[in-house]
């Protein structure tokens, strides 16, 4: 005998609910760099900026300077027949322009300069001195024989180029020749100062 059919409703297929949501993945590796572009269009002018600050002032103009004044405090007799007159104290020496050691003033810059030379006489002695200007006498400063001991002086404007020198040279007189000073005040004094430079308008 054969088995009867089975005969029943078609079968139906149900899907399955979707799962949960997975872990998000790991970053992937980056990716090549793409092209440059093409260079964009110039930008508008932006707006004009505020006033700035005022700057520190500048230095001044350079000027030349120069300028000594220096005085002797020892006395001196001579009978040699030139000698030169050094200084034995500084009142003011720029630049050290003025040479204690030779008793010269050395022209750094050239122009107009003043010179003042100013001695004390010893009384029955003469005094006989010369302001020079490099190997010449420029002025003199005389005193003859006195009862009296005084106070003389001479002064002068002089043009120098550099590299000339003023100094004060004592002439060799037939007699002594002699300037008074002591060791605690200074009655000689030589100064000097630049009146105008060459270089000035």
């Amino acid at each position: 005998s054969g088995m009867a059919a089975l005969s029943g409703p078609a079968q139906t297929f149900v899907l399955p609910l979707p799962g949960e949501k997975g872990d998000r993945g790991e970053r992937g590796l980056q990716g090549k760099f793409g092209k440059a572009g093409s260079e964009g269009n110039r930008g508008q002018t932006g707006p004009k900026g505020e006033k700035g600050s005022a700057g520190a002032p500048g230095e001044p103009c350079k000027r030349h300077y120069a300028a000594f004044s220096v005085g002797r405090k020892k006395p001196l007799h001579s009978t040699e027949y030139y000698q030169t007159l050094v200084f034995d104290t500084e009142f003011v020496n720029l630049y050290r322009h003025f040479n204690m050691f030779t008793g010269r003033f050395y022209c750094y810059v050239a122009g107009v300069y003043y010179f003042a030379l100013n001695v004390h006489t010893w009384n029955q002695r003469e005094t006989y001195l010369h302001i020079m200007k490099n190997e010449a006498e420029v002025v003199i400063l005389y005193t003859q024989l006195s009862d009296r001991s005084i106070m003389q002086s001479q002064s002068v404007m002089l043009e120098l180029q550099e590299q000339d020198e003023v100094w004060v040279r004592l002439f060799k007189a037939e007699r002594e020749n002699a300037i008074f000073s002591d060791e605690y005040d200074t009655y000689v004094t030589f100064s000097g100062y630049l009146v105008k430079s060459s270089g000035e308008p």
